[in-house]
């Protein structure tokens, strides 16, 4: 979502855009992805791209905040946009008093969305509180997630925005009308909020159903082999296909 947001910017050249970001690789750099857009990436001792430890999000933090600091104080920034409320807004947070932001809530900064971080929601329940009133505007990317940050802040007015999407490589397939086997397909990362534990056991009734189906699972996460396990217990091991991650260069592919 945010490199498609990046691409969509470089149209505008009367838009200036610094990212302050993350990255594995050691030291601070500094990329140039296009004429009007500046990549800041703060290094993190990461050992899964796609899974925060808690640890790595106070490393950042700590890394993040003097660039952050010292970009605020060098240009005269009309807003700032945090990819989730925490810890990215956090930063924000720190300059509101100069500086108006917007903050993008994405999923597990958002209080109840992730049932391994019940402890850290409500130990930092009030720091969510004043990082999201002090927001010149608060959007959520669905619905749904839309309804359960406002469980956690009813009278907060949030807004959707919705991820987008490139329809010039997302392109259906000419072949239309169903296959045998039905292939059905998610995308997503293994995490409990997700269930793909129904998913995988409507497999399984579809089976008993008669129904001759796959299940193509594409993404990563900690209920990897829960899920493969479920898979066995329920005899459907031959229909649910664990693809991992997926490059995003093979996606529309994927998809079609």
């Amino acid at each position: 979502a945010h490199l498609c947001l990046l691409k969509e910017y470089t149209g505008y050249r009367n838009l200036t855009i610094d990212v302050l970001t993350s990255a594995p690789k050691p030291g601070f750099n500094v990329e140039k992805f296009a004429e009007n857009v500046t990549i800041h990436k703060v290094a993190v001792h990461k050992k899964n791209l796609h899974f925060w430890r808690k640890t790595e999000v106070i490393e950042w933090l700590l890394k993040a905040w003097p660039h952050y600091r010292r970009m605020v104080r060098k240009n005269n920034y009309d807003l700032v946009h945090a990819f989730f409320g925490f810890p990215t807004g956090w930063l924000c947070y720190r300059t509101a008093n100069k500086l108006p932001y917007i903050i993008s809530l994405r999923g597990s900064d958002v209080p109840g969305y992730n049932i391994r971080l019940g402890l850290d929601y409500k130990l930092m329940a009030g720091l969510f509180r004043r990082i999201w009133s002090s927001a010149a505007a608060v959007v959520a990317n669905s619905k749904g997630l839309r309804q359960l940050a406002q469980k956690f802040m009813p009278d907060l007015d949030i807004s959707i925005i919705p991820n987008g999407i490139d329809t010039e490589k997302f392109l259906p397939s000419e072949k239309q009308g169903l296959t045998k086997p039905i292939h059905a397909l998610t995308v997503c990362r293994l995490i409990s909020r997700k269930r793909l534990d129904l998913l995988i056991s409507a497999v399984a009734r579809a089976r008993e159903l008669g129904l001759n189906i796959q299940l193509n699972i594409a993404g990563e996460g900690n209920l990897m082999e829960p899920l493969k396990g479920l898979a066995d217990e329920l005899n459907v091991a031959d229909s649910v296909i664990f693809l991992a991650r997926v490059p995003a260069e093979r996606m529309p592919q994927l998809y079609r």
